[in-house]
């Protein structure tokens, strides 16, 4: 993407100044996306985003620069400009460039570029279908469709010299039931690191009428109750509370300036002992992975809290400097607009033991929250508010009847230790992560889990 002597003159100049690191990051990506509300394709979006972000470390301070022109005086400009905000004088530094070979994980089959928008729309067109026609209570459906393919490239003064291509594909169904004037809604957005053969792959006509499902069981359910009681939260997108609530606190852009409630915490008991967390960016073909991440270090699975002992957070190249720990190809970011830092990939409580159906029998009374929504989390503290899209009374063991607008309320750092039963059924979903570097693909994952206390909110009050 650039040849070795702009590379090393762009080096060399991030350095002028007394830097101590340097490193270059090229980006070429093409994106496609098309929205289709009311079974009408409602606007088509193709485009492509070139750029170079250049970044300079003294020591615990770093400095990022980035231009949309790669030719060598445009690069040369702008590493200069990065480096008059660092004092010093220059530091010679003797780089070895060596173009070393990334290990693919992801098996693109199909280039999603080489498909019409056509054949794109007739899937839009069989989701959308499916979905309206779930139930006349269905009032509309909304269908996405996104594919994108990124080329990138990274260079550091250390001699690192990789380049990859991610390819990312991902469809999302959201319905809307009504009666009576109340709305509830229901969504399923499957992806994957994989080309076109996914959509070919995925069974729409499940995940639409699973969409249309949720939202007419809940425009037809009882209001929630409310109180502290035992939380059964399903697989699948339940981990979005683990991921939002103590996820965040594991990333050493929070843990390196002790903001995080997990800071100086390795080692130590901060779960219950059923509690395994993983962060692993090198499971093929899931939404969150890819070959190397963006500092240009290969994924890997990273156990985060093993038997509710925290082992490791995941950190980025400059937060390594900071923490004096090493790196651990977590390093992420949405674009060469942003400057790379720790992030979560595909992130999960591991296994249990317990079968789905021992929880709920076991359980006298509490929410079965089966799928969760959206909601907001305070990071520095991990407290949490989430929506439960589809949730269940569950009497005597048993699931009863459908309850809709509960919230689950808590903090992070309570509900680790209070899961008392963690399932086999581990299940990985899809999101998109918003943070300091931008917006990124990210699974979330869990199998069945049971808190044994969180505050549910509902309007029923509490019985």
């Amino acid at each position: 993407m650039l040849n070795r002597q702009v590379i090393e003159d762009t080096l060399n100049a991030a350095l002028s100044t007394g830097g101590d690191f340097a490193e270059v990051f090229v980006e070429d990506r093409t994106n496609n996306g098309i929205l289709m509300i009311g079974g009408k394709v409602e606007s088509t979006m193709s485009g492509r985003d070139y750029g170079v972000g250049i970044r300079i470390f003294k020591g615990f301070n770093s400095v990022y620069a980035y231009t949309n022109k790669s030719d060598h005086d445009s690069l040369i400009e702008t590493a200069k400009k990065a480096a008059a905000a660092i004092e010093g004088t220059q530091n010679v530094v003797t780089m070895n460039l060596e173009k070393s070979k990334v290990n693919n994980i992801n098996n693109i089959i199909i280039n999603p570029e080489t498909i019409g928008k056509t054949k794109k729309v007739d899937i839009m067109r069989r989701a959308y279908d499916t979905a309206f026609n779930y139930s006349d209570l269905v009032t509309q459906v909304t269908v996405n469709y996104t594919d994108y393919t990124q080329n990138i490239m990274v260079a550091n003064t250390e001699g690192l010299w990789r380049e990859d291509t991610r390819v990312r594909s991902r469809l999302g169904i959201s319905s809307v039931a009504s009666k009576d004037g109340e709305m509830q809604s229901g969504f399923f957005g499957p992806g994957a690191s994989k080309g076109y053969e996914f959509f070919e792959n995925l069974d729409v006509d499940h995940y639409a009428k699973e969409a249309s499902r949720i939202a007419v069981t809940m425009v037809n359910a009882k209001y929630s109750p409310s109180g502290k009681m035992p939380v059964i939260i399903d697989n699948g997108f339940g981990g979005v509370i683990f991921h939002e609530a103590c996820g965040h606190g594991l990333e050493a852009t929070s843990v390196a300036k002790g903001l995080s409630v997990f800071s100086g915490k390795k080692g130590q008991q901060i779960a219950s002992p059923l509690v395994t967390a993983i962060d692993d960016g090198s499971i093929p073909g899931e939404w969150g992975s890819y070959n190397i991440d963006d500092e240009g270090t290969k994924s890997q699975r990273n156990v985060l809290i093993e038997n509710g002992i925290l082992k490791s957070y995941m950190v980025d190249r400059l937060n390594a400097r900071r923490m004096n720990m090493d790196i651990t190809g977590s390093s992420r970011r949405q674009g060469y607009r942003y400057a790379p830092t720790s992030r979560m990939s595909n992130t999960f409580i591991d296994n249990g033991k317990s079968t789905p159906e021992e929880i709920i029998s076991n359980t006298e009374r509490g929410i079965y929250a089966k799928h969760m929504g959206g909601g907001s989390v305070n990071p520095s503290t991990g407290e949490f508010n989430f929506a439960v899209m589809e949730g269940y009374i569950i009497e005597n063991g048993k699931i009863k009847d459908p309850v809709r607008g509960a919230t689950l309320i808590g903090k992070g750092t309570d509900i680790l230790t209070k899961i008392d039963m963690v399932g086999n059924n581990l299940m990985q979903s899809q999101g998109m992560c918003g943070s300091v570097s931008g917006s990124i693909p990210a699974n979330v994952g869990q199998p069945m889990i049971r808190v044994s206390e969180i505050t549910v909110g509902g309007r029923e009050g509490e019985k």
